[in-house]
């Protein structure tokens, strides 16, 4: 889609949808474009990606992207593709269009089947179709909808692959001192007595240092996942780059046996918060308002990106000591952060919905990450429990 007329169609086309939808916050337009733009996004070297915008006498009625990543595309029982930033009215037959021109182009390139919505690159950003906690505000660059998509996708043949979690907790609830003796202080103590850890957050002057870190403890915790490719040096270092204009130093922790990284935990300040007044636009009156929301504090929930542990310390209360390291300082009523919200929780993964659960969070948001198999004579599997 070279044309900028269809460009500007596909991106405000949301906002004519959306409009009595009152949590719903308009992403920055340059996010989105950063995924089609082969210059930013680095799943161009090995994949490629699609969008189209479906028209009723000219007036748009939906929009969506096809794509594949080759590095992941065969890892499945199926070459799976990928289907996002789907949005449509309320009317199965415009949906079922627009998941036809997917099917169709991601066969005639060799998939058998498409995960939806999903991102064409990280897991992190645009992932998963929400259908629990629609009276909440989205967290940054993650996807909002209105309730009808459900049944658009369910009705064309997508099934439940995995469920994604958001938990979440008031920072300064009363009984959070209690929570922390009963679940969490007594385990963290064992871990945090023995000399041979280290818990600590970072100081951005080391930033290349801690990509390194990161990346170490990703490739060990993550690779295990199906789908999900090792990171290289380069992709790490970008990641941080990325993040480090918006870094709380406070919100990102590391733990350390014997010098070798075991454990992080990557929050942020909830962008969201500040980026829902400027109606999608970084241009420089965006910017300015920017500069003045982030003045005067206005950011009070932080959000946690990502959570890792290495293989060998998992279950043995390493994350339990690395949160409560982090709790030291952020469960105190001087904390300028009085909400969190735990994105991307797995329901393939127990062991950390476990964790998180014994933090005193609930589960407050829901989003589903659908497969639709071409061939419905073959079994499907849901996404396999990581043990």
């Amino acid at each position: 889609m070279k044309n900028r007329n269809h460009v500007k169609r596909f991106l405000s086309f949301p906002v004519e949808l959306y409009n009595d939808l009152e949590p719903w916050i308009r992403p920055l337009d340059k996010d989105i474009e950063s995924v089609f733009d082969p210059e930013q996004n680095k799943y161009f070297r090995h994949g490629e990606i699609i969008r189209w915008i479906l028209l009723d006498e000219g007036k748009p009625i939906g929009r969506v992207a096809a794509f594949i990543n080759r590095k992941t595309a065969d890892t499945f029982d199926q070459p799976t593709g990928g289907i996002g930033f789907f949005e449509c009215i309320n009317d199965q037959a415009a949906a079922n269009l627009l998941f036809d021109t997917c099917k169709n182009w991601l066969q005639a390139n060799g998939m058998q089947a498409m995960d939806g919505p999903i991102n064409f690159g990280e897991r992190d950003r645009w992932w998963g179709l929400l259908v629990h906690g629609f009276e909440l505000e989205p967290n940054y660059c993650a996807n909002y909808n209105p309730p009808y998509y459900q049944k658009l996708f369910e009705n064309y043949g997508f099934q439940l692959y995995f469920n994604q979690y958001t938990y979440a907790r008031n920072i300064h609830e009363a009984d959070i001192d209690h929570d922390l003796a009963k679940k969490i202080k007594s385990k963290a103590k064992i871990i945090r007595d023995n000399p041979k850890f280290t818990f600590k957050h970072i100081e951005k002057k080391f930033i290349a240092t801690y990509a390194e870190d990161f990346r170490y403890v990703y490739n060990k915790a993550w690779v295990k996942h199906l789908g999900v490719k090792e990171m290289t040096k380069e992709q790490a270092v970008s990641i941080m780059k990325k993040l480090k204009p918006i870094i709380d130093e406070r919100l990102i922790w590391f733990g350390y046996y014997e010098n070798e990284p075991v454990a992080f935990y990557i929050g942020l300040p909830e962008l969201n918060q500040m980026l829902k007044h400027l109606n999608g636009k970084l241009n420089l009156l965006g910017k300015i308002k920017l500069l003045y929301y982030k003045k005067i504090n206005k950011v009070k929930k932080m959000f946690g990106v990502s959570f890792g542990v290495s293989p060998q310390w998992q279950g043995k209360n390493v994350e339990i000591a690395l949160i409560d390291a982090f709790s030291e300082i952020a469960w105190h009523k001087s904390f300028k952060y009085n909400y969190v919200e735990m994105n991307w929780i797995g329901d393939f993964n127990p062991k950390m919905m476990h964790v998180v659960k014994n933090l005193g969070t609930n589960i407050v948001k829901t989003h589903v990450t659908y497969r639709k198999l071409f061939d419905e004579t073959k079994p499907f599997h849901r996404s396999p429990i990581i043990e």
